[in-house]
């Protein structure tokens, strides 16, 4: 075993414990303020209804060309790209937005 494979494995095992710490801690730390999590419920569910409402607007279309090998896509898979693009649009728009909303109203003052 060469010493590159042991560190990508070091590497893999240490941003599992990083994901496992990014979600277990805030749960731990919102169980102090049960309305944190009723905030953060709120998110997901607006997240939900904004990927729902990009995938009933997403195209399923596919191209002969993808639908064979090596892309076997699908309706279905077309169709979850596609909104999945279309929020992550939304959601930069939303961003850049909120960014220079930010910056005028600190301006302002």
């Amino acid at each position: 075993m060469d010493s590159i494979d042991i560190f990508l494995y070091v590497a893999d095992i240490l941003v599992i414990v990083g994901i496992i710490l990014a979600v277990v801690m805030p749960l731990i730390k919102s169980f102090d303020d049960p309305k944190s999590l009723l905030k953060s419920a709120l998110a997901i569910v607006a997240l939900a209804v904004l990927f729902f409402i990009a995938y009933s607007i997403s195209d399923g279309e596919v191209l002969p060309k993808f639908a064979k090998e090596p892309f076997n896509l699908t309706e279905g898979m077309s169709k979850f790209v596609g909104g999945s693009l279309i929020m992550t649009y939304v959601l930069t728009l939303l961003a850049l937005a909120g960014i220079v909303i930010t910056e005028i109203t600190k301006a302002i003052k």
